[in-house]
């Protein structure tokens, strides 16, 4: 198996899982309220298998071809999977994307947003998404800027009545990520959302401390990804 040896993911779990709920009751929370996604990307069918097989059931994937030549096996398999887009979308793969992920989590401008809203329609399929924000407003990288995540919040909830349920942030690899933390709480707070997605291998403990309900985590569960194979 390409980029992790049989029988560590399953220990790898084990072990994330308990820092998960050491961080979440030391954040004075119960350990349930937080919900760990297992990042597959570049990761081989097989390794998502051995998750599956230790009992996980929530993984994240960054591009839609990727999963869409691991997950329809995966999931016949195991039809109690459930699946986050957690990289960005293309709006020509809208289509695609709503009907195999269960939650978006890169909702991330107007136009991917309205095409989201109608592809939901015409599928008769409403998925829980999550509007990314650029805390670290990197060039580079997608999400909509602190100043305007108000305004977007309300159009897409508002008038193209996306079923938006929390966000989701990326921190700058360089950055202390406390403060974008802080920010994504801070502007979930005001708009009166409970869910918030943040903090990955190197930094979900602290995610935690502030507040994630999700923290999406690959390399401390699969190890160092590898080239993509199905």
């Amino acid at each position: 198996m390409e980029g992790v040896i049989e029988g560590v993911v399953a220990d790898n779990l084990a072990a994330v899982r308990g820092r998960v709920a050491t961080a979440a009751r030391a954040a004075g929370r119960p350990a349930e309220s937080v919900a760990l996604v297992a990042v597959s990307k570049t990761q081989p069918a097989a390794a998502v298998r051995e998750a599956l097989a230790a009992g996980h059931r929530l993984f994240g994937e960054n591009r839609v071809q990727e999963a869409q030549s691991k997950y329809p096996a995966l999931r016949e398999a195991f039809p109690d999977l459930a699946l986050h887009l957690i990289g960005p979308l293309q709006t020509n793969k809208v289509r695609d994307a709503v009907a195999l992920f269960d939650v978006i989590e890169t909702v991330d401008r107007p136009r991917l947003a309205v095409a989201l809203a109608r592809e939901m329609e015409h599928a008769a399929r409403r998925l829980p998404c999550l509007i990314e924000v650029n805390t670290g407003e990197e060039p580079q990288k997608s999400g909509v800027l602190p100043e305007a995540a108000d305004g977007f919040l309300v159009e897409c909830r508002d008038r193209l009545r996306l079923p938006v349920v929390g966000l989701m942030c990326v921190p700058p690899a360089e950055d202390e990520p406390s403060p974008h933390f802080a920010l994504l709480r801070e502007i979930a707070r005001r708009n009166g959302f409970d869910q918030l997605s943040m903090g990955m291998s190197a930094d979900f403990e602290t995610a935690i401390r502030f507040g994630a309900t999700h923290v999406r985590v690959g390399t401390a569960i699969f190890g160092a990804r590898g080239p993509m194979a199905a």
